[in-house]
């Protein structure tokens, strides 16, 4: 029941994504119960590549608790990360990972690779797959349907038309 309600934060932040015309991915990091970081895409918004919901909601939570271990620490992401973004969950020693939906064309939590593997690096990280996928995956199709269908270039501009 708590996944479900820390899935439903990330889902929130997703739209904020949306709307801003980002790619909708959301995420949330929770530590003994309480909601410490919340983050969404902002690649368009920063011109950053590095901007994705997970790297931000990564640096919010370091912030926060003033240290890079977030080893008590549970990430919910609306959608599988990618390379980048796995390896910076490892690398934040990040305890728990809990995704909406899979990933199959960029997924590296084990759809495209599996950048989580059991023993592979010197943390370990659990993941639970599948909590509100339907949600998380269908905000991401409609995302990706309207840009193809108004033909948009820029993500911004479409966003305007929304």
């Amino acid at each position: 029941m708590e996944d479900i309600l820390y899935m439903r934060e990330a889902l929130k932040q997703a739209k904020k994504a949306y709307l801003m015309g980002e790619v909708p991915i959301g995420a949330v990091i929770v530590r003994d119960g309480k909601i410490i970081s919340k983050a969404h895409n902002m690649r368009e918004s920063l011109s950053d590549p590095t901007a994705h919901a997970e790297m931000i909601a990564i640096k919010k939570a370091s912030e926060t608790l003033k240290g890079w271990r977030l080893n008590e620490c549970t990430m919910y992401v609306t959608i599988e990360p990618c390379c980048m973004c796995a390896g910076a969950i490892v690398q934040s020693r990040i305890k728990r990972l809990v995704i909406g939906s899979k990933d199959e064309k960029a997924g590296a939590c084990g759809s495209k690779v599996d950048v989580l593997e059991r023993d592979l690096f010197n943390h370990n990280v659990d993941v639970s797959f599948g909590i509100l996928s339907e949600e998380c995956s269908s905000m991401l199709t409609e995302f990706f349907r309207f840009i193809r269908e108004n033909k948009c270039i820029n993500n911004k501009k479409c966003a305007m038309e929304r």
